[in-house]
């Protein structure tokens, strides 16, 4: 049984920065497609960055450069720096655990998921 906890979010102001963090339980290890999404009220859920088992990373282009993926395998934590937030940058994070396989920003890489944390901006 896959669990993921997600931490970390809050109210920041537009140009400040946050970091997100995903404990994941159930899972042997981290070394697998792993994945942040936000939701914004009003919009569907979008995939925000993703990190393969060798640790090659895909971001939505409106986040390249300001925010980066990171994992520790060791903790089974998923990392999400975030820097220079804008207001559109405002939602609900959501950590997503998939396989060892294909990676990238669709749901359909993902099986398991977290309750979210929210990010205001």
């Amino acid at each position: 049984h896959v669990q993921l906890v997600e931490s970390g979010g809050g109210s920041v102001q537009p140009g400040g920065s946050l970091r997100l963090s995903c404990r994941i339980s159930g899972l042997a290890d981290t070394n697998y497609c792993m994945g942040w999404f936000r939701q914004a009220p009003g919009k569907e859920r979008e995939g925000v960055a993703a990190i393969d088992g060798d640790g090659s990373t895909t971001y939505a282009d409106s986040v390249k450069g300001r925010f980066t993926i990171s994992k520790d395998n060791g903790k089974n934590t998923v990392f999400l720096q975030m820097n220079s937030l804008k207001p559109e940058d405002t939602g609900m994070y959501y950590c997503a655990a998939g396989g060892p396989g294909s990676c990238g920003l669709g749901s359909l890489f993902f099986h398991a998921w977290g309750q979210g944390t929210q990010v205001t901006v």
